[in-house]
Order: structure tokens, then C-alpha cells, then sequence
């Protein structure tokens, strides 16, 4: 838990301070994740959790407006 509360404390303190573009702290949280995923046991669950840190930011992008559009 404390992990994650120092994950969105230095998000956000990068957002403020450079101005970073969405792909970026999209790529830093990518980042992130494949760090927490080789910490899983699990190898089929790590292998699931890797695969989804690897999605491009183009695919997570066009994902996220499909579901927007459609919640709407």
C-alpha cells in the first residue's frame, strides 16, 4: 500500500514539476508495473502481468476511448 501511495506521489510531483506528456507517465507507470510484476511468484501470473505492462501506449490510448465512447 505504501508502495502504491509513493507511486501517485511522485506521479503527480512529475506532473507538476515537467509538465510531462500522458504518453510519458504512461511509459513511467509501464515501467512501474513490470517492476512489481517480477516480484510475483506466480509464473503464469507474472507472465500475465508482464504481457499487460507491455501494451503500447497507442493500443492502451485506443482501448481506453473505445470504452469511453461506449460508456457514454
Amino acid at each position: 500500500m505504501n508502495s502504491r501511495i509513493l507511486a501517485i506521489v511522485v506521479t503527480v510531483t512529475m506532473v507538476t514539476t515537467t509538465g510531462c506528456t500522458a504518453q510519458q507517465l504512461y511509459t513511467t507507470g509501464q515501467s512501474w508495473q513490470r517492476n512489481q510484476c517480477t516480484r510475483l511468484m506466480d509464473q503464469q501470473e507474472r507472465e500475465r502481468c508482464l504481457a499487460n505492462a507491455g501494451v503500447s501506449y497507442e493500443t492502451y490510448k485506443k482501448q481506453s476511448d473505445l470504452e469511453n465512447t461506449q460508456g457514454k
